[in-house]
């Protein structure tokens, strides 16, 4: 089956719209309209009526979108000096090439790739990315009561949701999101 016909995995996919006439004359900012549609079933096109489809709609100004985005993208640069940091420290003890293979040999081990490894972040780039985070709560919450600030990270921090969440705000191309905590918490918002 194609991918346009089916959808196997818990997902939401984000598009942007800007309209031609995006500023009302008694409003002073431009406003940008996300759009978004996700399923929490796996679902098929033929099941077109499944109760574990949704869609919607928010209007958000463009100021906010593109000062977030300068803030996903400073964060996310924070956390790849992290994993730079992390890989030059574990390569400056390195073993010799035949402690190496001896080590293969005897316990081979799964490592998870770079970008999904969860990251455990300093203290300044924790609070950058709380911050960060308060921001798209605040975008994203329908219910502006329930937007502030937050006091911890709602999913697991990791290269690839970093820059799931920044391309979310790409007003170009938007982005699909894939089950997980970072779609379990955007979903959470939207509702």
């Amino acid at each position: 089956e194609s991918r346009a016909t089916v959808a196997p995995d818990r997902e939401i996919n984000i598009q942007w719209y800007i309209p031609p006439m995006a500023k009302e004359l008694n409003d002073k900012e431009t406003k940008v309209l996300l759009l978004y549609a996700y399923n929490t079933n796996p679902i098929r096109i033929s099941d077109i009526t499944s109760a574990s489809m949704f869609s919607g709609y928010l209007w958000i100004p463009l100021a906010r979108i593109i000062s977030l985005r300068e803030k996903l993208s400073d964060l996310k640069e924070q956390i790849e000096l992290s994993i730079q940091a992390s890989k030059s420290f574990s390569t400056s003890g390195r073993p010799s090439f035949h402690e190496q293979s001896e080590t293969l040999k005897i316990s081979p081990s799964f490592k998870p790739k770079r970008s999904d490894a969860k990251m455990h972040l300093d203290g300044k780039t924790e609070e950058i990315a709380k911050r960060c985070l308060s921001e798209v709560k605040a975008l994203l919450s329908v219910d502006p009561a329930l937007s502030a600030p937050l006091t911890e990270i709602p999913f697991d921090v990791t290269l690839q949701s970093v820059t799931n969440l920044k391309d979310m705000f790409d007003l170009a191309n938007g982005c699909t999101i894939s089950d997980g905590s970072l779609f379990n918490w955007i979903i959470s918002l939207l509702r």
